[in-house]
């Protein structure tokens, strides 16, 4: 539970990098620590639409798709994010400045 916690965290935070960041574009990379190494890559559009996915060091994938539109200073959005086992968490979301 702990170790899908961290994946979920950490999949949490690219997640919440990518939203700050309205221009299109990719991000892929790695983090390494004692347990081993973890993957992260996604894309995200002008339009709104963004995906990606983090791979833990022991194989299980966490993979997010979702979109969002900005406003008036406000964001709204809604996703999917499936775990390493196809469980799926649904969210939808506001953000104001």
């Amino acid at each position: 539970m702990k170790k899908l916690l961290a994946i979920s965290a950490i999949a949490g935070a690219l997640f919440a990098a990518g939203v700050a960041d309205a221009n299109a574009g990719s991000r892929s990379g790695s983090i390494s620590g004692p347990r081993g190494t973890t993957t992260f890559s996604g894309s995200r559009s002008c339009a709104g639409s963004s995906q990606g996915s983090v791979t833990g060091p022991y194989g299980g994938t966490i993979s997010h798709q979702g979109s969002s539109t900005c406003s008036g200073g406000t964001c709204s959005g809604s996703g999917v994010v499936t775990g390493p086992r196809g469980g799926t968490v649904s969210y939808n979301r506001t953000i104001s400045r």
